[in-house]
């Protein structure tokens, strides 16, 4: 009798740690499919640029921001009529060639002869606040504009929606951008960018970030 309750009891703890493994591995997954869709539609609403300096001197990143205002000016006019992120991106690839003349003539004017390298694509971003607007870390479409030997810091806004504004630190993003990425985004998912509470962002996007490390692994692998 003693032996046939062992038996039991090892039989009921084998299928109880059978369906907890395949609990969790069913949480996992689930969780890592979310993250996925997740990232994939915040990167899929917005076009980001990304403006690296030839180093990181005072000189040469104050440069980077005069080549940044010359580059937001022009595409503000160009694209203020734009309804999508197709739409802004498509405009830019047309006057590709518009940004590399602005650019460079902003760069002479201040009296450098840094090259310049523009470039339109799919690029890693680390975690960036906007305001009062927050985009976890992950691939986005973006216009890169390398300055010179493009050793020195970084400095990245959102060109579509317009979140682009000088103080990030203090600015408020226009209501007009927060309802062109709420038309694009799930009630979720735009509560999680747009959430005030920075350790609550830093908790969330770092369950993102985490998720998405381990997804890259098994590209990778």
């Amino acid at each position: 009798m003693k032996n046939i309750f062992k038996s039991l009891k090892f039989s009921f703890l084998k299928r109880f740690f059978i369906v907890l493994i395949l609990f969790s591995f069913f949480v996992f997954i689930s969780a890592l499919s979310y993250v996925n869709a997740v990232s994939s539609d915040i990167s899929d609403s917005v076009f980001r640029l990304h403006v690296i300096a030839n180093s990181d001197s005072k000189e040469d990143q104050e440069l980077k921001y005069k080549v940044r205002d010359s580059l937001l000016e022009y595409m503000n006019k160009i694209s203020a009529d734009c309804s999508s992120k197709e739409e802004v991106i498509a405009l830019a690839e047309t006057h590709k060639e518009d940004f590399y003349k602005i650019a460079k003539q902003t760069i002479e004017e201040n009296g450098y002869g840094y090259p310049v390298n523009i470039d339109i694509g799919n690029f890693e971003f680390p975690t960036k606040t906007y305001g009062d607007i927050s985009l976890p870390a992950g691939y986005y479409d973006a216009l890169k504009v390398e300055i010179g030997n493009a050793s020195g810091q970084n400095w990245w806004c959102v060109m579509f929606p317009p979140l682009c504004f000088v103080d990030v630190s203090s600015g408020v993003v226009p209501d007009e951008s927060k309802q062109i990425m709420q038309d694009n985004l799930s009630d979720e998912e735009y509560e999680l960018i747009s959430d005030n509470d920075s350790r609550d962002i830093k908790f969330k996007f770092s369950l993102i970030e985490w998720f998405k490390n381990i997804n890259y692994a098994k590209v990778s692998n």
